[in-house]
């Protein structure tokens, strides 16, 4: 006689929580579940679960592909918002945690600290997936790369361009980089670099940094970027204008990268600031590819995350 044993929790908290086979089988995942959504054909393997999404952070993106994406699945969302659930104010992260997690079968929390989805995390009985941190945007890259396999095929080897700020999204390319086997070139205004440490990285060979943002976009296969300023950070609004003013990237930027380079942003986008129009609605870039991609891999890694590998 078999006992039935209770697969372990996996969370997903950042980028680094899952490994490059378990990747290859999540991008496969991503392109089935994206074909049977587009020839409108029913996929529902988590009828009767229960996503709930925790947000301290506004979100567009985040919440919609959740949510619609839970709800094609077959299960349904609980939707709490920084009044609803005050996380850490009103009770312990520790005791939300415990709460939360008896009556729903999945969180997703976008949050400010990392410290904090750690923290409920530790003390879910339920997977937890990291919608948003200051430090980490793991969701975010899956979307991008998966995107990026779409349109050129494999991304190991490849040269990913970083034109910005060294935030959430360079952290969790850093990441993925060393995963996944290609480079990552950072170019930041000086104050705004990566920190190596906070992304958690074991050397800093899968990643170059450049004083020049043309030198970074040089023969890269992927251009990418995001706002000067994130969400928490508005009260340096100007001082990161000033900082930024030659970290926008334009057509000469496209240019001296790879002849079939593509451009993505994670959006919201500011253009003339970040990014030129010509470059963000031009013909290189990807991101409404980009953006709707976020439905399809949101639902590959809760499907992942509560059953396992099908």
């Amino acid at each position: 006689m078999t006992t039935a044993t209770t697969p372990a929790i996996r969370h997903y908290l950042q980028f680094a929580d899952l490994s490059a086979d378990e990747y290859t089988y999540l991008f496969d995942r991503m392109a089935i579940i994206k074909k049977k959504f587009k020839t409108y054909e029913k996929h529902q393997p988590l009828v009767d679960r229960t996503l709930a999404m925790i947000f301290e952070k506004a979100s567009t993106r985040t919440r919609v592909s959740f949510e619609a994406g839970m709800y094609q699945l077959g299960g349904s969302v609980v939707h709490l918002t920084t009044g609803d659930s005050q996380l850490g104010r009103a009770e312990p992260i520790e005791d939300s945690a415990k709460v939360i997690s008896r009556m729903v079968d999945i969180v997703m929390i976008r949050t400010y600290e990392q410290t904090k989805i750690d923290t409920f995390a530790e003390h879910s009985r339920v997977p937890v997936i990291n919608g948003l941190t200051n430090e980490f945007h793991p969701c975010q890259i899956l979307a991008d790369i998966f995107t990026y396999i779409e349109h050129r095929g494999s991304i190991q080897g490849k040269t990913v361009a970083w034109v910005g700020d060294g935030n959430n999204m360079a952290n969790t390319w850093l990441q993925a980089s060393e995963i996944l086997g290609f480079k990552v070139h950072v170019s930041t205004p000086s104050g705004y670099e990566v920190d190596q440490s906070v992304a958690g990285l074991r050397s800093a060979d899968s990643y170059k940094v450049f004083k020049d943002p043309m030198e970074a976009c040089r023969g890269a296969d992927l251009v990418t970027t995001d706002v000067w300023t994130s969400m928490g950070y508005e009260a340096e609004n100007e001082a990161r204008r000033k900082a930024f003013a030659d970290w926008c990237v334009d057509e000469d930027m496209m240019r001296i990268a790879q002849p079939g380079a593509l451009f993505m942003h994670c959006l919201p986008a500011h253009r003339g600031e970040e990014v030129q129009a010509e470059v963000i609605d031009g013909p290189q870039s990807v991101v409404w590819d980009e953006a709707e991609n976020r439905l399809h891999a949101q639902k590959a890694l809760m499907e992942f995350l509560l059953l396992g590998k099908l």
